[in-house]
């Protein structure tokens, strides 16, 4: 599947389902560096993860060691200490608030942010754990809402919204 107009620095992911990675095409305009969930799971601990959803989202189930950065609600200061070279991967449910989140870090400095393909729903549409508090793992994930939860397909996972 050919990606239309994308930045010049846009890698290609592919996701679990291609009617998603349709609507993934859609909804981002590619502008940071994506990370597929593959990548990521090989460079957990070596990496600084932010989620970018909102506290509720974020309470129900996040990426193992994520911190909550925000999207609506986001302030700066949760990026105190980071290093402006630090390697940072963003994610909220599908990647498009992560991508909005990601250009506002670039412009503040950062230099090695990069959007997880597909965010949070890819991550667990491969089977990868979540937590909903350091060390406690869960199976649930918030989808946003009905319409957004057609994009987790592991029937393992509870979704809320």
């Amino acid at each position: 599947m050919a990606l239309p107009n994308l930045h010049a620095e846009a890698q290609v992911h592919h996701s679990t389902l291609p009617a998603f990675d349709a609507e993934l095409i859609r909804l981002l305009s590619f502008t940071v560096p994506t990370m597929s969930v593959e990548e990521l799971r090989s460079q957990q601990g070596k990496v600084l993860i932010f989620d970018t959803r909102e506290k509720g989202e974020y309470e129900v189930s996040h990426l193992p060691g994520a911190r909550y950065l925000g999207y609506e609600h986001f302030e700066a200061s949760r990026l105190s200490g980071v290093p402006k070279n630090a390697k940072i991967v963003l994610y909220c449910s599908v990647g498009y608030r992560s991508e909005k989140t990601g250009e506002r870090l670039k412009k503040m400095g950062f230099t090695q942010v990069f959007n997880l393909y597909g965010s949070i729903f890819e991550w667990v549409n491969h089977g990868f754990p979540l937590e909903k508090s350091p060390g406690r793992t869960t199976y649930e994930v918030h989808t946003y809402n009905k319409e957004w939860s057609q994009w987790v397909t592991n029937p393992k996972v509870r979704k809320v919204w």
